[in-house]
């Protein structure tokens, strides 16, 4: 991928995760809704420069065509890039929220476990996704790997 097209991957992924994330919090906090808006947008915003990096280099490391990749692999990459995050998050959510560590991370382990469920059919659907426009633009073969295009 194009960098633009990780940008717009990860904005993608972000605007529907923050959307999900403030609806599931709201319903089990008492915090305001605004409040946790703003809070997931920073987290967000975080996320989103975790995802550029760490998909550059998960890319790098495991190369090769992303609709063939493994459960297995898929599975291990939505791990290490969740674990990377709560380090950070964890702390910006309790002062954000005006909560104990303790409290962040039950708010924060709750919204990562759906976030891993969530990113799994994401870049599954998104790899998917973008082999068959690639396909149907003519751009690739069907037996083309999709990263010599971008």
């Amino acid at each position: 991928m194009k960098p633009i097209e990780r940008v717009f991957h990860a904005v993608l992924f972000e605007a529907l995760a923050i959307t999900c994330s403030v609806i599931g919090l709201a319903l089990f906090t008492d915090h305001q809704v605004s409040a946790l808006s703003g809070t997931m947008i920073v987290v967000a915003t975080i996320a989103m420069m975790w995802n550029y990096v760490f998909n550059w280099g998960f890319d790098r490391f495991v190369p090769g065509e992303k609709t063939e990749r493994s459960i297995k692999t898929r599975i291990i990459h939505v791990l290490l890039f969740e674990a990377g995050l709560l380090f950070v998050t964890i702390p910006v959510m309790a002062i954000l929220l005006n909560v104990s560590l303790w409290q962040a991370f039950l708010m924060d382990i709750s919204v990562t476990i759906f976030i891993t469920c969530y990113a799994f059919v994401y870049n599954f659907a998104y790899d998917h996704i973008r082999a068959y426009i690639l396909r149907r633009r003519g751009v690739i073969s069907l037996a083309a790997d999709v990263e010599t295009v971008g």
